[in-house]
């Protein structure tokens, strides 16, 4: 796939988060199917430190200083440690939707970049800037499904009548 319409998913991708979490009610906003699964607080959270701290971070420096170690990060301490139930939904949504804009503007930036550079990964191996930028679109589509399926879940669970005509789920 060429990188321009990556690009453009990711452009989409930001208005399809937007459209998917306008108008949720308080109660929905912080919904847990189980205990041990996010809500769309959390989701909107972790896109929001994935964008700056991840992909952006670490395709820029797979880019501009491959053999530099990569920035850290520990998406799942940051759960806890940057309270992402303590957040506000609106702001962060709205933080995540301009560091994407941010993002597309740099990636736009980037025409005579090398983008054969590949990060040598302790664990994985080589992690190229392409593999890098493919694997932020399909990111953005697990959350996208995960932000479906909560929703599915929210409506089911306060409903009062069966979802089976809509079909099977």
């Amino acid at each position: 796939m060429e990188r321009h319409q990556l690009f453009e998913q990711l452009e989409r991708h930001a208005q399809v988060f937007r459209a998917l979490l306008a108008g949720l009610s308080p109660a929905e906003i912080r919904w847990k199917q189980a205990p041990d699964k996010w809500c769309p607080l959390e989701v909107i959270c972790h896109l929001y430190d994935e964008e700056r701290e991840d992909f952006r971070a670490r395709l820029r420096s797979t880019l501009e200083t491959p053999d530099a170690p990569w920035p850290k990060i520990d998406p799942a301490a940051w759960v806890a440690e940057r309270k992402y139930m303590e957040q506000d939904f609106g702001n962060t949504l709205n933080g995540f939707l301009e560091e994407r804009q941010r993002s597309l503007e740099w990636l736009r930036g980037q025409d005579h970049a090398t983008w054969g550079n590949a990060y040598i990964h302790p664990k994985v191996g080589p992690v190229s800037c392409d593999l890098l930028l493919t694997n932020w679109v399909a990111h953005d589509l697990h959350h996208i499904r995960q932000l479906i399926n909560l929703r599915y879940a929210y409506l089911q669970a306060h409903s009062t009548v069966p979802l089976d005509y809509a079909g099977n789920w």
